[in-house]
């Protein structure tokens, strides 16, 4: 049987027209499903009850239709709905009528009140315990008040946990019950349900209101005279809670006529048996009545003879009959308590008073709730604490007493003195520091009388470290001093200062805390030592007396990615109990301006800093320059180096120029000053010699020397060979020296040899004149002069003789004439090659480094109309890169000169914006405007749609390729949206992450082949292969529910510095060929970067492009096309050297095209890697 709340329920929730099928609860809370006669139909397979209201939809088989389907719920207190379901063949139908049915909420476990600390004598929180899966909505709270039952509905359960704050103070709540209730609402039909009681019913006292205005009086009993002289009392009201009432303010104010008891042992019996007219009349004496004065003469006559003659058991001021006992007693003092009733509403039964002496309990009284007033006497000196409290002990609950402290305290003397507890605390106190380890403290005078002061100071900071840090030694537990100066304190430490004011032994409530800190007096010694131009070492030493938490290194210098100079802090370092401390200094910019600083910072809260002045400045040395190359040509050296960075801004460095030094080993020096941004230099130096060539980078403070380059430069040949004095048998050799000879080699040899010619061995000569004898009359000879140095053989001087006939015997006139006229006849001879020389010269320079010169006659130049386009036919290539190359690729120079215009008209306005400025990895390689790529983004904020990226045109279409920076980790999330808002298929990458302990690019894949989000992007990496100069990986993309696959190619064989070697030509040109045959699978721009963008990108979309116009094409033009790549991002094939490279490039796609190979072929090891 259902009790009948529940049937009505139940009816509320089965209520269907014309509805057989029944659902309701047992008394085990299941729910039981009945199919009825008219529930039942043909050609139906199966009944079921579907049950919603789970978590999930449950779907239950009628085994037999006669009999109730049972189902146990998961939830207790959760409306279900219960659909009658038929199975027609093998489909279920939709419900055919539907129940809903409240299940019930299962009964509290245990329940907990507790007193609310912030008002425990009206607030209570009350704690229940409900099983799991219980749902209710509300909480119906029963008790007993009294003799009367209360309930109320309270729903605010938080965690099993609520305030309830509306109970009466000192009042007992019995039989407190808790039940839940669950309601809901079905077809605008409320139902609900109640849980069982099935806990125990708990008591609980709520904690009265304290007493009022509790009042004292302090009367010396033995200090009497004549009945004239009253005794000396002392009075003092100590207020316990404020009444609100102008009824109960009226009675705090009025005082009540005192009468003496008869002895005082009895005066809280007679003050139980006063009438109501005690109750209502004022405690103290009313103005209309006899003086105060009278009243204590008549009081204390009778307290003194009582005192002095009465001795009757159960006096409790009785003396012993032996006054020698008494030797050390007090003067008789009697003390008298009166109070005031609590607070209304509040429920009592009486009042106990405590009195303390030195902190233990001397006596304890209980008086009932018709008695304010309490007497004793006391006998001994000390220190004083009385309390009295409401006491609530009626009914079942546990007694109670107020908790509001309302005693006070005083001080007895040995002699009878009375001292006062001081109530209020110092104010308005100060600490003034006099120095870094004394302080004044100061306070305001006070209104209470006080006989002294104690100043407490305690360290905040002393234990904060651990024993190994620990530089303090003062303060460390609180120390307590009478003088108002405090010395030993220890600077960087911060300490908690508080003043009490004494009286005797009673000590005043203490002031605010007042928090001082001193700051740390700074290091000292502060140095720096160089180690290389990146990294110094810094070395300090810290004051002996000193507290703090760490050192703290700051850097400031001039940071040319954001052109900005800050303070930045580089390292913090841990203090300990060493004085000396050092740290090294790394990652720092070569020939560069920094000021370092290192402050202290204390422990405290919050930490102070000290000293700015603790800083130093320190230019860093210059890094060594790399000769990259060296040629001589004409009696001229030519040298170009590298410095660091590749498009590092040696503006804003300290460097002032560099010196370039050749020293020849036969002790020539030549030694020559270049500015700092011209990085090559012409030396003219004699040939012949070895050389010791280094280039140093010069700061005002240091420099750096280039690793040493040992250059041999190969002898000249004689100059101006003449031949004198021929006789029929000799003849006289003169010849000019040039540069450096060790000795001449002279050979002649007959024009015409005859079998009686032997062999001359040849003549070594050490000076430029040389007599040649033995030779045959009237012979022509041809002779040669070979200039020596270290065994090195120069080009031979040719010149031919004739000797004269033997019979003839001519003058020295006449061979002196001949002489002179081989001279005029030479002479002319260079003159004439001088002028033909200069001519040369002329006509280069009309045609310009742009041109191809054909120097068979006669001599033509073939140009362009465009200063910026030569094409050059590709069976001339080997004649042209040839000529190119002389006079140290002079004309190279020359057209890389002209590309250095290229662009400058064109503006970069979005990378110069102030929020794209850090999204550069160098500030002088730019994108630009009309030509960079823009991403595409969800917000319009300024400088969302920025990345330093450009499209490049290529062989087939005009976005063929987009060179870009290496990401940096602030751009790595624009990367990747870039990528896929371009779906682009391939990422060429020609850098390593780091080169030469540089960081060239960010490492913007994942490490392993979990899948990483970069923004709202994710990349999983499916495969990574490597070879030894490339690495090939594959990613996956994933956006919302977007995918797309991209192949990354790594060359990593590309050096540090200028371009690969001539042997790696090869490998270039195969991992070329590689990207290009994936690449010709789409239409997609495909993504170039090194780590600008600009140098080695440059240089590969250069040769992709030149390797497919070479397949169709048997002309080139080099110049043209990397000038129209600089027209689309600055500075694409950023060097000379990269220039240079790829005219050896072409010249070998050239050669291997005339062998009639094709391009498969001759990459074929590229494919098969």
């Amino acid at each position: 049987m259902l009790p009948p709340l529940l049937l009505t329920l139940c009816l509320h929730c089965f209520i269907q027209s014309s509805s057989a099928f029944q659902v309701s609860l047992n008394d085990d809370g299941l729910i039981v499903a009945t199919l009825e006669r008219s529930d039942l139909q043909e050609n139906v397979t199966a009944y079921a009850a579907q049950i919603s209201g789970e978590p999930r939809l449950i779907l239950v088989q009628f085994v037999n239709t006669s009999e109730p389907l049972l189902f146990n719920t998961s939830f207790h207190g959760l409306c279900y709905s219960v659909g009658l379901l038929v199975k027609l063949g093998q489909t279920w139908s939709r419900p055919l009528k539907t129940v809903s049915v409240l299940t019930k909420p299962l009964p509290v476990r245990s329940v907990q009140i507790s007193d609310y600390r912030e008002s425990p004598e009206t607030g209570v929180v009350f704690e229940i315990d409900p099983p799991a899966g219980n749902v209710f909505s509300r909480v119906n709270i029963s008790y007993t008040e009294g003799q009367e039952r209360r309930s109320m509905l309270y729903k605010d359960f938080y965690k099993g946990k609520t305030v309830f704050k509306h109970w009466l103070p000192g009042v007992c709540y019995r039989n407190i019950t808790f039940q839940l209730i669950s309601e809901a609402t079905v077809y605008q039909t409320a139902l609900v349900t109640h849980s069982d009681i099935t806990h125990t019913p708990v008591h609980h006292r709520t904690v009265p209101y304290p007493p009022l205005n509790i009042s004292r009086k302090i009367v010396h009993l033995s200090q009497r005279g004549g009945p004239g002289d009253p005794p000396n009392t002392q009075e003092e009201e100590i207020h316990g809670e404020e009444e609100n009432t102008s009824e109960e303010a009226a009675g705090a104010s009025t005082q009540i006529p005192f009468s003496p008891p008869q002895n005082l042992t009895e005066t809280a019996s007679v003050r139980l048996n006063q009438t109501t007219e005690a109750e209502t009349q004022s405690y103290w004496p009313d103005p209309t009545e006899p003086s105060a004065a009278d009243r204590e003469d008549e009081f204390v006559n009778a307290v003194v003879s009582e005192y002095e003659d009465s001795n009757e058991p159960g006096s409790a001021m009785g003396l012993p009959s032996e006054p020698s006992v008494l030797p050390t007693r007090l003067p008789p003092i009697l003390l008298e308590l009166r109070w005031l009733p609590p607070r209304p509403p509040t429920s009592y039964d009486g009042f106990n008073v405590y009195i303390y002496r030195d902190g233990n309990s001397t006596e304890t009284a209980t008086v009932d709730e018709n008695t304010h007033e309490f007497f004793t006497e006391l006998t001994e000196p000390g220190t004083y604490r009385v309390q009295v409290t409401t006491l609530s002990s009626s009914g079942d609950c546990e007694a109670r007493e107020s908790a509001a402290d309302t005693g006070f305290a005083f001080y007895l003397s040995p002699g009878g003195e009375l001292l006062e507890e001081l109530r209020e605390r110092p104010q308005a106190v100060t600490v003034r520091l006099l120095d870094s380890s004394t302080a004044a403290v100061s306070w305001a005078p006070s209104s209470e009388n006080h006989n002294g002061s104690l100043v407490s100071v305690v360290s905040t900071t002393c234990l904060r470290p651990s024993l190994s840090q620990r530089m303090e030694n003062t303060y460390c537990s609180e120390e307590n001093s009478t003088s108002d100066i405090i010395t030993n304190l220890t600077p960087g430490a911060q300490y908690r200062v508080v003043v009490y004011h004494t009286n005797g032994p009673l000590i005043s409530p203490p002031s605010e805390p007042v928090i001082i800190d001193i700051e740390p007096t700074g290091v000292r010694e502060l140095a720096v030592y160089p180690l290389s131009p990146t990294a110094v070492i810094l070395s300090w030493q810290r004051p002996y007396h000193v507290a703090f938490r760490k050192y703290v290194l700051q850097t400031f210098f001039f940071n040319p990615v954001t052109l900005a100079s800050e303070w930045t802090t580089y390292y913090e370092i841990a203090a300990t109990a060493s004085v000396i401390a050092s740290v090294r200094v790394t990652d720092l910019l070569p020939a560069w301006y920094y000021n370092f600083r290192v402050s202290m910072v204390t422990w405290g809260d919050p930490p102070l800093s000290c000293c700015d002045s603790s800083t130093v400045s320190f230019v860093t040395a210059p890094e060594a320059p790399h000769i990259s190359s060296v040629d001589y040509s004409h009696g001229v050296l030519y040298v170009r180096w590298t410095y660091g960075e590749l498009f590092i801004d040696l503006s804003h460095s300290r460097m002032l120029h560099w010196q370039v030094v050749a020293v020849g080993k036969k002790g020539l020096e030549r030694s020559y000053s270049v500015t700092r941004n011209v990085m090559r230099a012409s030396l003219p130096l004699p040939p012949g010699d070895i050389y010791n060539l280094t280039v140093t980078a010069c700061t005002e403070r240091s420099r750096n020397t280039s690793m040493p380059n040992i250059i041999k430069l190969e002898p000249a040949p004689p100059r101006s060979l003449y031949a004198v004095n021929a006789t029929h048998s000799s003849v006289t050799l003169l010849w000019t020296e040039e540069g450096v000879v060790d000795h001449y080699q002279v050979l002649c040899r007959p024009n015409k040899a005859s079998k009686e010619f032997k062999a001359r061995e040849p003549l070594i000569a050490n000076s430029h004149v040389l007599t040649v004898s033995g030779l045959m009359p009237s012979s022509t000879y041809n002779c040669t002069v070979t200039s020596f140095s270290y065994n090195t053989p120069s080009k031979p001087a040719h010149i031919s003789i004739t000797t004269v006939a033997k019979e003839m015997n001519p003058s020295v006139a006449a061979i002196s004439a001949l002489a002179v006229l081989s001279i005029l006849l030479i002479s002319l001879l260079v003159l004439f090659l001088l002028v033909l020389r200069k001519k040369h010269l002329q006509m280069t320079r009309e045609c310009g480094a742009e041109t191809f010169v054909n120097f068979d006659p006669p001599s033509v130049c073939f140009s362009s109309s465009n200063h910026s386009k030569i094409p050059v036919q590709l069976d001339d290539f080997d004649a042209y890169f040839k000529e190119m190359s002389k006079d140290s690729a002079y004309k190279f120079s020359l057209q890389f000169e002209e590309l250095k215009s290229v662009g400058l008209d064109l503006s970069h306005d979005a990378a110069d914006l102030p929020v794209n400025r850090p999204k550069n990895r160098y500030t002088n390689i730019l994108p630009y405007d009309f030509s960079r790529v823009k991403l595409i983004s969800m917000h319009n904020d300024e400088g969302s749609d920025y990345i330093n990226a450009n499209y490049i045109p290529g062989y087939k279409h005009a976005k063929e390729y987009i060179a870009t920076q290496g990401p940096l980790p602030e751009t790595r999330n624009d990367f990747w949206k870039m990528v896929l808002q371009q779906k682009s298929p391939i990422i060429v990458m020609l850098t390593q992450c780091n080169e030469r302990r540089r960081v060239k690019c960010d490492h913007y894949w994942p490490f392993t082949d979990e899948p990483v989000m970069y923004g709202e992007i994710s990349v999983e990496m499916f495969s990574e292969t490597e070879s030894p100069e490339w690495t090939i990986r594959k990613f996956r993309l994933g956006y919302a529910d977007e995918t797309q696959d991209v192949l990354h190619l790594n060359y990593t064989s590309w050096p540090d510095h200028g371009v690969p070697t001539v042997n790696a030509i090869e490998s270039i040109l195969q991992f070329v060929h590689i990207v290009r045959q994936q690449a010709n699978r789409t239409k997609d721009p495909i993504i170039v970067h090194c780590s600008a963008g600009v140098g080695r990108t440059g240089t590969f979309i250069a040769l992709d492009r030149l390797m497919q116009h070479i397949r169709e094409h048997e002309f080139a033009d080099i110049l043209g096309m990397v000038s129209e790549m600089r027209s689309h991002r600055l500075s694409m094939v950023q060097t000379e050297e990269q220039y240079v490279f790829i005219h050896q490039c072409v010249l070998l796609m050239w050669q291997k095209k005339k062998q009639s190979i094709t391009s498969d072929v001759i990459y074929e090891n590229a494919s098969k890697t």
